[in-house]
């Protein structure tokens, strides 16, 4: 239930109100340094920072408002998870519950540079733009690396073939007015929730622009206790799902091959063997070049693990 605390008003400025939209869980520590990195931004316009506990106690001594120097509100809200269990529905809680005309993710364990809002917004409220994305710096024990995706902006044939990691979920920046419009909320009917922000990328790319700021937007910790970062069911039937409901990807072959083979890879770390030699194989035939099948090859015949090879992927700034 969101707390009495209403949206901020309308400050001095007129920037857009930005509303960026935490879920959380159980996190507190990271939680405080994400919030706090959203409230520090040197941007003009109002910020609400909606915080959407799922599946965790709602914390509301979090709340709180303030104003700053030039005027502009900064505004914590709270509220519980009131849709489908977790990230998805966790999201869509604050979308729907925000007051800024600009919604912004970031993820719980994961920072902004301070001029983030700065650089983006304006691409934002350009003509035709729906999205703005931007580069991630990738932290990773005690590895940094950084992945930046090309200025200009991104389209659907960009998005068949790749995940585009650098315009990570902690960059986006998308009108409301489009979430509850053209473009619809964050799908909750994807298994396990995987893949969802690439699905909302792939939609974005339907109905609008995706303008990209090409420099570091957010800094985004890799760690054990990453969501997704070993939940192998939720890999296969995530992007099984993605496939069949994207036929921009179905129809591009290093696209099917790209996804197949992290299918194969999953499969594999899984001890689905037979399975993951079987989707391996599909995905070389449909690209020769494409890595993952050849991966999952290695670990369907316990040549090495899952794990030492995420591990050395990871510390390159990579994912499987």
């Amino acid at each position: 239930m969101i707390d009495d605390l209403p949206p901020s008003a309308a400050g001095r400025s007129t920037e857009p109100m930005v509303t960026t939209v935490i879920a959380t869980r159980d996190r507190p520590e990271l939680l405080a340094e994400a919030v706090s990195s959203v409230l520090g931004q040197h941007y003009g316009g109002d910020i609400e920072v909606i915080l959407v506990f799922d599946q965790a106690p709602v914390r509301p001594e979090l709340a709180m408002s303030s104003t700053t120097p030039a005027g502009a509100c900064r505004t914590v809200r709270v509220v519980a998870n009131a849709r489908t269990p977790g990230l998805a529905g966790a999201r869509n809680t604050g979308v729907v519950a925000a007051g800024g005309e600009v919604i912004a993710f970031c993820d719980d364990d994961d920072t902004w540079v301070t001029d983030k809002l700065e650089r983006q917004v304006p691409l934002l409220m350009a003509d035709g733009v729906v999205m703005a994305v931007g580069g991630i710096r990738i932290a990773y024990g005690d590895i940094r690396r950084e992945r930046i995706p090309p200025g200009g902006t991104i389209d659907g044939s960009d998005l068949a073939g790749s995940r585009m990691t650098g315009s990570h979920p902690s960059t986006f920046l998308i009108r409301r007015e489009a979430l509850l419009g053209s473009l619809g909320l964050v799908d909750e009917d994807i298994p396990y929730g995987y893949g969802e922000d690439y699905d909302l990328l792939l939609r974005a790319a339907r109905v609008g622009k995706i303008a990209v700021v090409p420099c570091v937007l957010a800094i985004v910790l890799w760690h054990p206790g990453s969501y997704f970062s070993r939940r192998w069911a939720a890999m296969i039937d995530g992007l099984g799902y993605l496939v069949d409901k994207h036929p921009e990807i179905a129809a591009d072959r290093r696209g099917v091959a790209w996804i197949q083979g992290q299918r194969a890879f999953a499969m594999a770390a899984d001890g689905r063997r037979v399975d993951a030699a079987r989707t391996a194989i599909r995905s070389m035939r449909l690209n020769p070049r494409e890595p993952r099948g050849p991966l999952a090859l290695l670990v369907a015949a316990r040549v090495v693990s899952a794990e030492r090879i995420l591990g050395a992927l990871n510390a390159r700034g990579r994912g499987i």
